[in-house]
């Protein structure tokens, strides 16, 4: 049995090695990872995300429940990849071109990956070219664009067209987000989404893969 408000404290505390020992307890328990995963990890952080959107918590208050739960994933990957946990699709995310801001990006792979996604992080200042080769190498479901310039995000309609003028009706969905962008600005590029934040970002995401 998961105790979700056990995972929710252990997600806020700055010592890491507290989330490590609680799963590793429910592991030892005989509780499956998927719901140790489902119930425990995401579970918390669909709280943290809902205390975020009501402005009760604050982004070092995520980017610390993120890092927490990241730690987390990692000692249930082993254990999911032999029982073959099904995963929800494949993630590529990426900052474009000329902006090296990650924070957000981070986030949001983290969130993904807890949400059953496998991710492919390519990190900063990743070109268009970057992009496509990794659409054609990982096949994904979803390609997600971060900036958090004005300068950088004009790089998003770029890519977006690059990637539907190559991939054609075979493209994947394509979201947007990062602190300069908006839903006008991503109906304006054509975008298949907008984050307005990293947890709206997965929001979107598993709604587009309902369609």
């Amino acid at each position: 049995m998961i105790d979700v408000q056990m995972f929710n404290k252990a997600l806020r505390e700055t010592d890491i090695t507290i989330v490590e020992r609680l799963v590793k307890g429910c592991l030892q328990q005989g509780i499956p990872a998927q719901t140790i995963l489902n119930d425990g990890l995401i579970g918390a952080m669909n709280i943290v995300g809902q205390e975020f959107k009501a402005k009760e918590i604050w982004v070092p208050d995520v980017l610390l429940a993120a890092r927490n739960m990241h730690s987390g994933i990692t000692i249930l990957k082993p254990v999911l990849l032999e029982v073959q946990a099904p995963t929800k699709g494949t993630l590529v995310i990426g900052t474009v071109q000329g902006d090296i801001h990650d924070i957000g990006k981070n986030i949001v792979s983290v969130l993904m990956e807890g949400s059953g996604f496998q991710v492919i992080d390519l990190g900063v200042n990743v070109s268009t070219e970057g992009f496509l080769e990794a659409i054609e190498r990982h096949k994904p479901t979803i390609v997600g664009l971060s900036a958090l310039l004005t300068t950088t995000m004009l790089e998003m309609g770029k890519v977006l067209s690059a990637v539907r003028e190559n991939a054609g009706n075979q493209a994947p969905k394509l979201i947007v987000g990062g602190a300069p962008v908006t839903q006008e600005f991503a109906d304006e590029i054509g975008a298949d989404g907008y984050g307005e934040d990293a947890i709206s970002g997965v929001e979107v995401a598993l709604k587009l893969l309902e369609k």
